[in-house]
């Protein structure tokens, strides 16, 4: 398959598996990937649309799978046969050094597969690290691949405007876990998903997947889905509401061209003396 179908953007909440965390372990270090276990996966699924050379991305759901209803088996199950059924582009937030390493290792622990992970490109496909049709560590390649420092998801998203972190803080999912406040936990990592999606639509439109007229359509369709669900999912009409009220001098909208449809915005007709020093 040449294409992906949907976006996938993913985010995962853990806390450390005490059963099998070595006993001389340094408590101030970070577990390995299969020394954590899923509390929550939050995700959203958008179709992949075509408008011409470009694309455009229409929200389906957006959600969170929490161990609160299922275990982690059966979410990490759900996963993979999500990306069996969707075919959808994997985007993630530092995934390839984290969530997508503890999707796989902690599916060693319960005996699953995942089929098309492996067969959708054997040589280019999820696993390939510097193509990211089908899978996009945004922080990765934000980064140049580790040649420039590496952006938190919190930071990066501030700098946009976008409300980054407001409703929660990884640091306590263990925590509020033992207590039983799932819906803490879901609402955070729901925030998360917003903050990396907005962020993948910015970086699509710079890498010219997007035009300027399908990433303003792109954000008018999520905007229109967040406020349509605001009523059964506050938070989601507040994520909305923090981002088109921010005094960060970033628009939520890009400059379409006059005439056309493609990525460069009104100012790319300036000549490079008019900019340069």
């Amino acid at each position: 398959m040449a294409h992906p179908l949907n976006l996938l953007v993913i985010d995962l909440e853990t806390r450390s598996d005490t059963a099998i965390l070595p006993e001389d372990r340094d408590p101030e270090s970070f577990p390995k990937p299969i020394q954590h276990e899923i509390v929550t996966l939050g995700f959203l699924l958008a179709r992949i649309e075509r408008d011409g050379e470009y694309e455009r991305y229409n929200v389906r759901k957006l959600g969170a799978a929490s161990i609160a209803e299922r275990g982690e088996r059966e979410i990490l199950a759900g996963f993979w046969q999500m990306i069996d059924k969707q075919h959808p582009r994997l985007v993630t937030w530092n995934g390839r050094s984290f969530d997508a390493a503890v999707l796989k290792q902690r599916s060693l622990i319960h005996g699953l597969t995942a089929h098309n992970w492996h067969r959708t490109d054997p040589r280019f496909g999820y696993d390939y690290r510097y193509e990211s049709n089908w899978h996009c560590d945004l922080m990765d390649a934000l980064s140049d691949f580790g040649a420039s420092p590496r952006l938190g998801l919190d930071e990066a998203a501030r700098a946009l405007g976008l409300p980054g972190k407001w409703n929660g803080c990884g640091a306590v999912v263990a925590e509020q876990a033992a207590a039983g406040d799932y819906a803490a936990i879901n609402r955070y990592c729901e925030g998360d998903v917003l903050n990396t999606y907005v962020l993948y639509l910015r970086w699509a439109y710079l890498s010219t997947r997007l035009s300027a007229r399908s990433h303003n359509a792109s954000v008018q369709h999520l905007l229109d889905y967040l406020e349509a669900n605001r009523e059964l999912h506050p938070h989601w009409g507040e994520f909305a509401d923090r981002w088109q009220s921010s005094d960060r001098p970033c628009p939520v909208f890009v400059s379409e061209p006059l005439g056309g449809s493609g990525p460069q915005s009104p100012e790319s007709h300036l000549r490079s003396e008019d900019v340069m020093p």
